[in-house]
């Protein structure tokens, strides 16, 4: 008999095939299509069947009153029992879930794995580190475009736990630059703005120191934001045009020339710092280099 050789498969690659799982159901909707059957079947003890959210207590009476149905045909019986099979599956999906969830608890109060172990139904304390971790995979998915469950296993859930983390970490990041860019941004454009007669503005330019004007002084949410960085971007690239096209400065006085400069610089820093690129260079007069104007 040739000797069996061992899989070459990392511990931490996801399996082959994803599981199958039930996932998000309306469970209540369901116990209520079991209890109409029972009702249906003219069952004596129906109005004992616990509330439709009641989920255990409502599969428990389902099972002990299921001979109820066996004047029904025998589709509605299948019906019946498959309905229960199901809402099992799910049943046992969600206990997994937030037994998990009751371990973070108990971890984060202080308890040991030694004390965990009789809780979870294992003998040593490591059995009930690889229990809560195989536990742990239900909630965490790979790294591939399918996102597929992370596989049972406690070095694939440390890898899917490492991942989750510096993902966590860099989109706090993000948020925290931003939020930076967002605090620097309206003093930015309340600036430009004020320095409005100072500059020579073609209809293009005076459209969008419109936009600014309308959405600066209630400019708190998330959109607003957005909205007041695209129109700053637009102007700023229309007075750029302009005096591109006309060889002479925009600027009428040095209030608007060093509102404008600061403006190209703040827009051509952050355009830096998300892509790469370089910033914008300035003139010793505070206009802006030839061609710099990356918006």
């Amino acid at each position: 008999m040739a000797k069996r050789t061992r899989s070459s498969a990392q511990p931490t690659k996801p399996l082959v095939k994803a599981p199958v799982r039930i996932g998000p159901l309306d469970a209540p909707a369901i116990v209520g299509e079991l209890r109409r059957m029972h009702e249906e079947a003219e069952d004596p003890l129906v109005e004992r069947m616990p509330a439709d959210e009641e989920l255990f207590g409502a599969l428990l009476y389902a099972e002990k009153q299921a001979h109820a149905l066996q004047a029904r045909p025998l589709d509605v019986r299948k019906a019946a029992a498959m309905k229960r099979v199901q809402l099992w599956e799910f049943l046992r999906e969600q206990a997994e879930v937030h037994q998990s969830r009751a371990i973070d608890d108990a971890r984060n109060a202080g308890a040991q794995w030694a004390q965990l172990a009789p809780a979870l139904a294992v003998a040593a304390p490591s059995a009930a580190y690889n229990k809560a971790k195989r536990l742990k995979a239900i909630e965490l998915t790979d790294e591939t475009p399918q996102a597929r469950p992370v596989r049972r296993t406690p070095e694939a859930v440390l890898r899917a736990e490492r991942r989750l983390i510096l993902e966590q970490a860099a989109e706090r990041r993000a948020q925290a630059a931003a939020q930076r860019r967002h605090q620097l941004l309206v003093p930015v454009a309340d600036r430009l703005l004020n320095q409005r007669d100072g500059l020579v503005l073609d209809e293009d330019a005076e459209y969008w120191f419109e936009e600014i004007e309308a959405v600066l002084p209630n400019c708190r949410t998330p959109l607003q934001m957005v909205s007041l960085h695209r129109y700053l971007q637009a102007a700023v690239r229309s007075l750029n045009k302009m005096e591109q096209r006309t060889a002479r400065p925009v600027s009428l006085t040095e209030g608007a020339r060093l509102a404008l400069s600061a403006a190209a610089e703040f827009l051509n820093e952050e355009r830096s710092d998300e892509a790469g690129s370089p910033t914008v260079g300035v003139e010793d007069d505070g206009s802006l280099k030839s061609g710099s104007w990356v918006l």
